[in-house]
Formats: structure tokens, C-alpha cells, sequence
């Protein structure tokens, strides 16, 4: 470990220093240059990776001035971090985020604070490996109590692994970090869950550091809207203008620069199991690859109003944050609703791969895995 006066802010190492002042048993999984940081204080968020040791550039959103100041927050406290556990609808009659009969806008917004400021345990961990268990009591806005159990398993991947995985072979000459978390809810009340009284999902939100050059990619399923629907939604926070958003046929390309809030969705019947993102100015490709289960299309609606279609959320979702935060930019997964009788669980595995190298390496692994190139991306 190197003197942290001669860390650079940005640096894997220094924000290892930085969040060990602030958080206990802070769990890293190394494997040579690469590691992951994991806080058990912050629901077992995973807070950074690196592919390049103490030196390389770390990959999380961190919010160091919040941290900093020890303030919490009593709606939410955006803290940051890699990849955060979170549970479905945020909005609607079903959801998680609001009280029964408040209004659906700001003041009446409440992040749950077993998601937010409350610990899961740390049951065992390994070199490679964290699994970490939470028990919770959550109600929703229509007075539905759900008594569950939450299990995350969190693993750091290796080269071999992330090849097997992308289906794809990566040369030794790039540099990655990979990442797999597996979520699982229990159901351990006596009342079976329906949708008459609303279900939950897994929601999984990977915070990341935006730049002028970055672009996030969502590759979805090609077809007609008479058949799959429409292609994105892109108006959560109002429309999203042309400049900032590009749709093609089966992929879109979303700035991702952190100075103007925006968000879009992709449903379930257009979403593929991957998403990504590219930085130009870094060389660094961002791939998210999640569980996806074909044919399924109940997901939770997160929209905050009261909803005529509950069950017609997206599986798919990225965000850009309009820059009173950040910048940082988000890409997240989510599992379908689960309708489970008591004792039951269901699980969603979301994984995070973190690829440097040269443009033409890394235009070919986007092709691979994205079936894109970024060279346009590149500006070369």
C-alpha cells in the first residue's frame, strides 16, 4: 500500500484509504492487479474496482463529500458506490418509496433504510468471494407487509470466468476487472405474494463516472412495434433530446456526461441481457451482463403515479445524473416480479466487467459482446 499523500484522488488506492476512515470491515477481493471493495455498512454495496492495483483508476461513483461530512440524510443518502442492492417498484400503488396515501413527488420520496443507511451481515467471505444476509419487514403504499430474507453472494471473476461468461476470448494484453453478484429474495412471512397486493423485484444500480466522452450502449431485440412494442421509453424525467440519445434499429447510444438528468427504459420483451458503456478519453469499456429470463414479462412499474398497467416495467434501465451530485451515470438490471408462496426465493445475478486496452482490442470485444463498434465512439 502506498502512502496515501501520494494517491491520486481517482485512484483505486485512494479511495480504499478514503472509505476505510469512514466504514468498518471494509471486505476487498484481489486477484493480482485486479480487486473490488466491498462495504457490509452499505447493504454489501460493492464501492469501487480497479484492473490496475492501488495506481488504476477506480471505477465507482464515490460521493466523497457526503461520506466526508457524516451528514445522513432522512429521504436518501447518495453515498455512491459500484453496484447497490435495491428492491422494486419505486413508484405506483405497489410501491416501496412511498407511504400509504402520501403523493407521489420529492418531499413524500423515502428510500427504505435497509437499503440505504442500514447493514447486512457479513456471514463469511473468502479470497474471492462475500456473501452477505439481511432480514427486513417492508410495507408498501397499499399497506401490503413483506417479511423477507436477502442473500448477496458476490464474487470476483477472473479472466477465464469473464471469457466463459461474454462468450468471447480476451487477450492477455487487456487489462480487466470482473464481478459477479448473485441476489436472492426469500420470502420468510406466513402470507403467500400476489399481485392483487403487489409484488417486488430485484433492482440492481451500478453508479459510474461520468466524462464529456462517455457513452453508454443498450443493445435490444430488432423488430416491429406492432410486435415488441416501442423501442425505448426516454421521457421518465421528461423527454430526452435527439443530441443526447440516439435510437437505432437495435441498439441506442446515450451520453452519459453526468449535466443533464435523464433516464430510459428498455421492457422486457426488447431487452437482451447486457448492456455497456464506453469512455473514450479512458479507454475503458463497461460491460453490465445479467440474468434475463426469456419469455417473462411481469416487471414491476416504477412510475410514480397510479398505474392502470402495474406489472409493464422495464428490465433494462440507464440514468444520467444532471449533475447536482455527480457527474456519474448509472446502468442497472432488474429481475421480474416475484410472486413467491412463503419459503420460497428467486434470484438475479447481475455481473460488471471492466475492460482497458488499446481501440482496435476493445472495438473487438465490443463487437463480441455488445455487437457493436466503438470506434465512432473513439473519435479516431
Amino acid at each position: 500500500m502506498k502512502d496515501e499523500a501520494t494517491l491520486v484522488k481517482g485512484s483505486f488506492g485512494y479511495d480504499r484509504e478514503f472509505l476505510s476512515k469512514h466504514y468498518k470491515h471494509l471486505v476487498v477481493l484481489e486477484n493480482g492487479e485486479s480487486s473490488i471493495l466491498i462495504s457490509p455498512e452499505l447493504q454489501g454495496r460493492v464501492m469501487t474496482s480497479t484492473a490496475n492495483g492501488d495506481e488504476g483508476k477506480s471505477f465507482g461513483w464515490i460521493n466523497h463529500d457526503l461520506i466526508a461530512s457524516g451528514e445522513i440524510n432522512e429521504q436518501f443518502n447518495p453515498t455512491g458506490g459500484e453496484e447497490r442492492f435495491w428492491l422494486g417498484p419505486e413508484g405506483g400503488q405497489f410501491a416501496l418509496y412511498f407511504e400509504k396515501d402520501t403523493k407521489f413527488e420529492l418531499d413524500d420520496w423515502f428510500v427504505p433504510k435497509e437499503l440505504d443507511t442500514e447493514a447486512f451481515n457479513l456471514v463469511r467471505s473468502s479470497e474471492n468471494s462475500a456473501f452477505f444476509e439481511r432480514d427486513m419487514k417492508l410495507v408498501n403504499y397499499t399497506g401490503t407487509t413483506f417479511e423477507l430474507r436477502v442473500q448477496r453472494n458476490i464474487t470476483l471473476l477472473d479472466r477465464e470466468d469473464a471469457g466463459e461468461i461474454l462468450g468471447v476470448n480476451i487477450p492477455e494484453t487487456v487489462k480487466m476487472v470482473g464481478f459477479a453478484s448473485e441476489n436472492n429474495l426469500i420470502n420468510i412471512g406466513p402470507e403467500d405474494w400476489d399481485k392483487k397486493t403487489g409484488l417486488m423485484s430485484i433492482w440492481i444500480l451500478s453508479m459510474f463516472n461520468a466524462s464529456d466522452q462517455t457513452t453508454i450502449i443498450v443493445p435490444f431485440k430488432k423488430g416491429d412495434e406492432d410486435m415488441l412494442g416501442k423501442k425505448v421509453t426516454d421521457d421518465y424525467f421528461g423527454k430526452i433530446p435527439k443530441e443526447r440519445l440516439q435510437v437505432k434499429d437495435s441498439v441506442l447510444f446515450f451520453k452519459a456526461d453526468g449535466k443533464e438528468r435523464g433516464k430510459i427504459g428498455i421492457s422486457p420483451q426488447r431487452a437482451l441481457p447486457v448492456l455497456g458503456s464506453f469512455d473514450a478519453e479512458n479507454k475503458v469499456l463497461t460491460i453490465a451482463w445479467f440474468s434475463l429470463r426469456e419469455g417473462t414479462t411481469d416487471y414491476v412499474n416504477s412510475l410514480w403515479e397510479i398505474q392502470e398497467f402495474p406489472f409493464s416495467g422495464d428490465a433494462v434501465n440507464a440514468y444520467n445524473d444532471g449533475g447536482a451530485l455527480g457527474p456519474f451515470y448509472e446502468l442497472e438490471s432488474s429481475s421480474p416480479a416475484m410472486d413467491l408462496k412463503s419459503n420460497e426465493s428467486s434470484s438475479h445475478i447481475h455481473q460488471t466487467f471492466h475492460f482497458m486496452g488499446d481501440l482496435g482490442e476493445l472495438d473487438n470485444l465490443a463487437k463480441g459482446i455488445l455487437g457493436v463498434s466503438i470506434r465512432e465512439l473513439s473519435g479516431e
